[in-house]
């Protein structure tokens, strides 16, 4: 297995916390894709695969088509993708994605977080250069798939690594180049797979960080808290949360 697969297995911290923050958040995502490429799914691949996310997760109909809605409304505030890196407690890195409508706002937020918990919010490039962004699909298959001839055929179209979900083994998992997201979607729906998800997520390119139990406490008050922020998205880290 690969980088992807150990990264995505050790990941303990909680992603998105709540449902309704599931939803909230992947509402921005919607609202940004539809506004970028347009409000028909069938001819902006980023929102349909967005929608696909939206269903795995039970979002309701009503709230994915509110967010396709909010795109061409002309009194909607437009997101801003704001990407925010720094360093946590005991020199661990992070890396923020953020969707806000005010910047201004958002920035003081997150500075504020890294002060209260003892980091220190850096510049742009500090950080970023320690993760690698990925685009991820899962998908299902009717028939019985085999992994190495399903790989070896994905690899032309930007696929890096191909394994089962962990959590539900009848789910293909794939990781691939940034750029491939939309070559990797088109194979996925030209073959008659069915798309469960498509989103992007960032991999460490260095070795995560481990911390003293003891230590653990400002690094998890820090990520609790920007976790929970309205404006952030996803939260990246270099902390190791493996069990010792």
């Amino acid at each position: 297995m690969g980088r992807a697969f150990e990264f995505r297995k050790e990941r303990k911290f909680k992603r998105w916390g709540n449902m309704a923050r599931v939803f909230t958040r992947l509402g921005k995502e919607i609202t940004i894709a539809a506004k970028a490429g347009g409000p028909d799914p069938a001819g902006n691949p980023h929102l349909r695969s967005l929608i696909q996310t939206a269903k795995s997760e039970n979002m309701p109909k009503d709230n994915i088509e509110r967010a396709i809605k909010r795109a061409v409304e002309k009194d909607t505030a437009d997101y801003k993708e704001v990407v925010y890196e720094g360093y946590g407690p005991h020199g661990i890195a992070f890396l923020i994605e953020t969707a806000t409508d005010n910047p201004t706002r958002t920035v003081a937020n997150v500075r504020s977080y890294f002060n209260k918990f003892g980091g220190s919010l850096g510049t742009s490039g500090s950080v970023d250069f320690m993760f690698e962004r990925k685009c991820v699909f899962k998908m299902k298959s009717e028939n019985p798939v085999d992994l190495e001839e399903l790989e070896l055929e994905l690899i032309d179209y930007g696929a890096e690594e191909v394994f089962k979900d962990e959590e539900d083994e009848s789910v293909i998992v794939i990781y691939g180049a940034f750029e491939s997201y939309g070559q990797i979607q088109k194979f996925i729906e030209e073959n008659g797979y069915e798309l469960k998800s498509g989103q992007f997520e960032r991999i460490p390119t260095t070795e995560l960080k481990k911390v003293a139990k003891e230590d653990r406490v400002e690094l998890d008050k820090l990520i609790d808290k920007l976790e929970n922020d309205d404006d952030v998205q996803n939260v990246y880290h270099l902390l190791d949360t493996s069990e010792d």
